[in-house]
């Protein structure tokens, strides 16, 4: 049969409907392959990136500025041993440490109290807070004074203070001695209050426990 006569015949069996979608499906692939050819010269992203070429991104320089994307490691870098972001191999030892020499002085040397000097020990322990002349103070919380006090009359007073803490103050039961405790307890008797009362190591023998307070003592 002749290819115009098989054309003709299924042209006159097609419904207008279908004709439409054959019509708009023929113009829509005319229209795709007309946007997708272009001229050689012109310029387009992809033009642009093959004449400059293509960067090689710093891993490692990303990975230190916080940028956090593909980060490739080498070998070697994957079997060595796991570190901190930062690396504090870099960083100075704490016997090169400036800031610290201060503390080494305050402390003669140790991570503790040695002196039984009881100034010295009311200066690096409790100036803090009751102030270097044992005035006291207010602010975040309330610092009673401990010159001219009645209450630093009675050494047992003080000495159970330092044994047990109170309240927001710390318990020194292992932070001094007994000579220490009676050393600064002098102290605050005699040089910050006139009082006369001696104080001894067998003073703070007297009250000193076992076992440090676990909490509050007022809270009993």
């Amino acid at each position: 049969m002749d290819n115009a006569i098989v054309k003709k015949t299924i042209m006159k069996n097609m419904t207008p409907k279908l004709l439409t979608a054959m019509l708009l499906s023929v113009i829509s692939s005319a229209a795709l392959l007309g946007c997708s050819q272009q001229s050689d010269d012109v310029e387009t992203v992809a033009s642009e990136q093959e004449q400059e070429g293509i960067t090689t991104n710093d891993y490692q320089a990303s990975r230190n500025t916080g940028a956090w994307g593909g980060v490739y490691m080498s070998r070697e870098e994957l079997a060595a041993s796991p570190i901190n972001i930062v690396d504090d191999s870099s960083l100075p030892t704490m016997d090169n440490d400036p800031s610290i020499i201060k503390w080494e002085a305050k402390f003669e040397g140790t991570n503790g109290f040695v002196t039984t000097d009881g100034k010295k020990l009311y200066h690096d322990s409790c100036a803090a807070c009751h102030m270097h002349k044992g005035e006291g103070a207010y602010g975040a919380g309330y610092y009673p004074p401990l010159a001219n006090n009645s209450k630093m009359q009675s050494k047992y007073y003080i000495i159970d203070i330092l044994i047990n803490g109170f309240r927001g103050m710390p318990s020194f039961h292992g932070m001094m001695n007994n000579e220490q405790i009676a050393a600064v307890t002098q102290y605050v008797v005699s040089d910050l209050n006139g009082f006369t009362d001696t104080v001894t190591a067998e003073d703070v023998a007297e009250l000193r426990h076992a076992n440090p307070p676990a909490g509050d003592p007022s809270d009993d």
